[in-house]
């Protein structure tokens, strides 16, 4: 069955070979890597993950593994789901592709955990990294829901007042909305550079005995996320600015897909 493509177009089909290619690849690297720990005392481990010290190996399994994300990502943005808001303004299909990455990383925080349990509980071999490893992964996770949240315009919005507004003044209220969140990441950033590029340098590490360097990438991350929060914030203002006036209830949070899906489970399971 041919997938509609919502942007990719033509280049649907080479980055899903892509894709595919590269997950197979990273795959087999990590299998590998994981048999060696039982078989060899010269075994790669987390600590060389985040410090590969020329080791060409692991920089090779880095490289599977950001092209595994990164085609992924590219692949699942060419579709939308049923109750996702279609993409409409510049900036949109980016943070698709950015959603679609912090999606895959929650399942890779399963597998971190799951590995973990394994690896204690049936190999009496706990790791050191994989609390941290999860910290990490969730931190970017959270800061890119932000921006996904704000592509489809999922975000807290109090419809009681602005409902009843005339559209220009809906207009006037979506601009000091932006506005506001212009000011505030100008004065985020504003003030936290300076520090955010001391961790960034210094690659600052979490203190542990993995010791990953947690605050010199979240640190610089939080400010490079939130100014794309912005432009997504931007991006919808001009999307939006055409448009005729929208009215909301409470029949407006009601997932009619998700409802017939439950329905069809009770009916399958009687």
């Amino acid at each position: 069955m041919e997938r509609k493509s919502v942007w990719l177009g033509p280049l649907q089909e080479p980055i899903r070979i892509a894709m595919i290619g590269f997950a197979a690849a990273t795959g087999l690297i990590f299998l590998w890597m994981v048999a060696m720990i039982f078989i060899s005392d010269n075994a790669i481990g987390m600590q060389e993950m985040i410090r590969p010290a020329g080791r060409p190996m692991v920089v090779l399994m880095l490289f599977l593994v950001a092209g595994t994300l990164l085609s992924t990502s590219l692949f699942l943005s060419d579709t939308v789901g049923a109750i996702e808001a279609k993409p409409e303004g510049f900036f949109d299909y980016f943070s698709l592709v950015c959603a679609r990455l912090s999606m895959i990383a929650i399942g890779l925080i399963v597998l971190v955990m799951f590995y973990e349990v394994v690896s204690r509980y049936v190999f009496s071999k706990p790791t050191l990294w994989a609390n941290e490893l999860s910290l990490w992964i969730a931190a970017l996770v959270f800061l890119l829901a932000g921006q996904y949240a704000m592509q489809q315009r999922s975000h807290i919005r109090i419809y009681v007042v602005y409902d009843i507004m005339p559209r220009w003044m809906q207009k006037t209220a979506d601009v000091i909305s932006v506005g506001l969140i212009c000011t505030f990441t100008f004065a985020l950033v504003w003030g936290g550079y300076n520090d955010a590029m001391r961790r960034l340098l210094r690659m600052e590490t979490f203190g542990t005995a993995w010791d990953p360097p947690i605050p010199g990438t979240v640190k610089p991350a939080i400010l490079i996320i939130i100014v794309l929060v912005t432009i997504q914030a931007i991006s919808n203002l001009i999307a939006d600015w055409n448009k005729s006036p929208e009215h909301h209830s409470a029949a407006d949070d009601i997932d009619e897909v998700e409802i017939e899906n439950i329905r069809r489970t009770l009916e399958e399971n009687k």
